[in-house]
């Protein structure tokens, strides 16, 4: 079986997080959920946002993706600059807005098109002014320099194959003294080539998972010190693959620059 290439995984990517976001793909799984609102909900649940937190900001921005909570962890305060790496349909945008208040801002950034679009139209319904939504890559962020107080991204960093640059990214629109609080996820044993050379495992966020230790050195090669683990856990969901059995673990990752 043939080496994918990263402008292909891309596009693969690209194309099916279309579909969730226009709601023509209704399957489902822990980092790309379907779209029955009751489902969404249950993921979004199962992922580590409360009744609170859901009920707090408005429905669309909720796809049932990620495979955690960055914000309850993050420690978001009022008048901070948040940028959210991979925002999806904002859900994280807009628990954020609710903490950084009228004197803070915050940025999501996505590279589909129909996610943007899609948060957007949510933003302007409910009539939000301290956030924004803007179309871009994780490898290439359209941010300033020592720009972000914080930065979250949720189950978006194992889909792009290359992971140094988009956390080199991230250290770059950090101010000094800045955070990030990443939720991923990340391999512990060996995974399976068949499973490493599927378009569809990229795009349900398993192909492209870091083992555990890569992970979190990758993040020190970019620049970042204090890395560290905050939670984690085995990942599981009722058709994963025999072979991935206690191999995948969603972790909750804290540095700072």
């Amino acid at each position: 079986m043939k080496l994918l290439k990263e402008k292909e995984i891309k596009e693969f990517v690209k194309e099916r997080y279309s579909k969730i976001a226009s709601k023509e793909d209704s399957s489902s799984c822990s980092c790309c959920g379907g779209n029955e609102m009751d489902t969404v909900i249950q993921q979004a649940k199962a992922a580590g946002y409360s009744d609170d937190e859901i009920k707090s900001i408005p429905p669309e921005a909720i796809f049932g993706l990620g495979c955690g909570n960055p914000t309850a962890l993050a420690e978001i305060n009022e008048g901070e600059t948040v940028l959210d790496m991979g925002s999806g349909g904002g859900i994280d945008v807009f628990l954020s807005a609710n903490k950084v208040g009228v004197q803070g801002k915050v940025i999501g950034v996505d590279m589909t098109n129909e996610m943007v679009e899609t948060a957007v139209k949510t933003a302007e319904t409910g009539g939000y002014e301290n956030l924004e939504f803007k179309l871009g890559e994780i490898e290439d962020l359209p941010i300033k320099n020592n720009s972000i107080d914080v930065i979250i991204s949720n189950c978006v960093i194992n889909l792009t194959p290359n992971k140094l640059i988009a956390f080199k990214e991230a250290f770059r629109v950090l101010k000094e003294g800045g955070r990030i609080l990443v939720s991923d996820i990340v391999t512990e044993g060996q995974i399976p080539d068949e499973i490493r050379k599927s378009f569809q495992a990229w795009s349900e966020c398993i192909a492209g998972a870091m083992e555990k230790q890569e992970y979190l050195e990758t993040i020190r090669k970019a620049g970042f010190k204090k890395v560290e683990i905050i939670e984690e856990h085995i990942f599981t969901e009722p058709d994963l693959d025999e072979r991935l059995v206690g191999k995948i673990t969603s972790v909750q990752v804290k540095a700072l620059k």
